[in-house]
């Protein structure tokens, strides 16, 4: 049997978030994901930064007092080999001890993506499981392609549960976070008419 290279060793050790955290910037943006590094899609749409702003801004007016809220790029550090960058997250303020100079350790109370062509099958699928796996209770994905917001939350089988799709007027609710308040109008309501075909 051939013995293996260093870079082969290297390449097979998982990467850890103090390796994630040591990493020179390169311009790029990475996760780690089940201890290796992802890069991540290109740099987001206007109209993916236009709904994050949005997004961000109202469930800032609605639910700061009992909330944190926070928009990428922000680190949430699930596990030593599981750091994901979420496009939107709140973390009560009963939580705060998770909230460092580094970034969020432990499952926040909400993540939410907004999903582009580039990124539809990590957040739909992978990132899916991993939030349901490290115990985030509920999980948003706003996709793009239609403009709705998918809301999952998490049950005792520790699946996640699609328990609604919101579009146009349809005011977004949900059991856990009474604070929230708004519609996916709200969101795009002042996207240029182009940017939403």
């Amino acid at each position: 049997m051939k013995p293996k290279k260093q870079s082969d060793l290297i390449a097979e050790t998982p990467v850890t978030y103090e390796t994630y955290a040591s990493l020179p910037d390169d311009g790029n943006r990475y996760e780690v994901a089940g201890g290796r590094l992802e890069l991540m899609s290109p740099a987001p749409s206007p109209t993916h930064q236009s709904v994050s702003y949005e997004l961000h801004a109202l469930l800032k007016s609605g639910c700061r007092q009992d909330y944190f809220i926070f928009s990428a790029p922000i680190d949430v550090v699930l596990s030593e080999t599981e750091v994901r960058q979420p496009d939107v997250v709140m973390i009560h303020r009963s939580r705060q001890s998770q909230i460092t100079k580094r970034g969020i350790f432990g499952s926040p109370d909400l993540v939410a993506e907004i999903t582009s062509e580039h990124s539809r099958r990590r957040d739909k699928v992978h990132k899916t499981k991993v939030y349901a796996k490290y115990g985030v209770p509920e999980y948003w994905i706003v996709d793009l392609t239609n403009f709705t917001l998918e809301q999952y939350v998490l049950r005792e089988s520790g699946m996640y549960e699609l328990i609604e799709v919101y579009a146009e007027d349809e005011p977004v609710r949900s059991e856990r976070l009474a604070c929230v308040s708004f519609s996916m109008a709200d969101l795009t309501r002042d996207l240029p008419p182009e940017w939403l075909e």
